[in-house]
């Protein structure tokens, strides 16, 4: 008896510190039921063609709330991520549809989709780490410019975007879709970043701002880094983004900001910073998917979607917070 009563806290030790080492674990286990209950309701949605289906059209979700994890990593957020993700896509098409859509055009067109998300990921940095401003704030203003800048590239949506770059998105090699040596590239970036100093910084200034800058961390720069690497992640979004509708709309991003921080929440991230990972993030964004495609496979009224997605997403919350909590307390 006393064996078992001595077993049972060990247990819940081991089970805390798994959670600990691996917070992603609970939207994990999640996506997974999700996962199932569609292919319940719709068996194909689970076959090769239905994950493609998915992948593909939440890819630009998935690295959208990776850029969300890096900067919410130093306990700050970017309301401007879905207003970069428009601000690249307008550009991006508008360059190609003015040089003839070549593939040179597509490269030199990507080369500069990554600088205008770098640059703007900068100024969302500088406004907020350098000049002290609320991230809140800061980036809600700083969304409205860039979706300015978008109507100002492109002020109606429509522009098609050149064949050679859409069917590159949606084609196959040796028989897999392109969407997965994408999935698989994103791994591996995500692997190398995780292993530099760059995300360990992030993490212990979302810890303790504070403490970070009396160690001798240059707080200020990090965070910088940390909104500049969002601005890079969210141009790669609006290169899905591009790929998938294969045309420039100046408000395609603009539903995407608070999904983008609801998979990151979902994901096992902390909003206040220092805990979380860009894994959970990236099962974050498929559950909100798998959400939306269970809604429409049972069945709900066109009237009643939004409605029951944003319950389902409430509680998906609420189940990965609650599961995450327990597990260290």
């Amino acid at each position: 008896m006393v064996d078992a009563v001595a077993k049972a806290p060990r247990q819940a030790g081991g089970i805390r510190r798994f959670i600990e080492r691996y917070p992603f674990v609970p939207a994990l286990v999640i996506m997974l039921v999700l996962l199932a209950l569609n292919g319940i309701w719709q068996p194909r949605s689970v076959s090769l063609v239905g994950i493609t289906g998915l992948v593909k059209t939440y890819l630009a979700l998935m690295l959208l709330a990776v850029a969300q994890t890096y900067v919410v990593y130093a306990g700050d957020i970017d309301l401007s991520a879905g207003a970069i993700v428009s601000l690249v896509n307008v550009v991006i098409v508008a360059f190609m549809a003015a040089m003839g859509g070549s593939a040179f055009s597509v490269i030199g067109a990507m080369a500069i989709g990554l600088g205008v998300g770098l640059a703007c990921g900068i100024v969302n940095g500088i406004v907020v780490a350098a000049f002290r401003l609320q991230a809140i704030v800061a980036t809600f203003a700083t969304s409205i410019f860039f979706t300015g800048l978008a109507l100002y590239v492109m002020p109606v949506a429509g522009t098609p975007a050149p064949a050679t770059f859409w069917r590159t998105f949606g084609a196959r090699y040796f028989e897999i879709p392109f969407v997965f040596y994408a999935a698989v590239l994103l791994a591996v970036i995500l692997s190398l970043l995780a292993r530099t100093r760059l995300s360990l910084q992030l993490l212990a200034v979302g810890d303790d701002a504070q403490g970070a800058y009396q160690s001798g961390l240059p707080v200020t720069a990090i965070r910088i880094r940390g909104y500049a690497l969002c601005g890079l992640f969210a141009a790669l979004a609006a290169f899905c983004v591009t790929g998938d509708t294969a045309s420039g709309d100046p408000l395609v991003g603009g539903k995407m900001t608070l999904f983008s921080v609801a998979a990151v929440v979902l994901g096992g991230s902390a909003l206040a910073g220092g805990y979380g990972t860009v894994v959970g993030s990236v099962f974050g964004a498929l559950i909100i998917g798998l959400i939306n495609s269970l809604v429409y496979f049972v069945g709900t009224p066109s009237e009643w979607q939004n409605l029951v997605q944003g319950l389902a997403i409430l509680v998906a919350l609420v189940a990965g917070i609650l599961i995450g909590r327990r597990a260290r307390a």
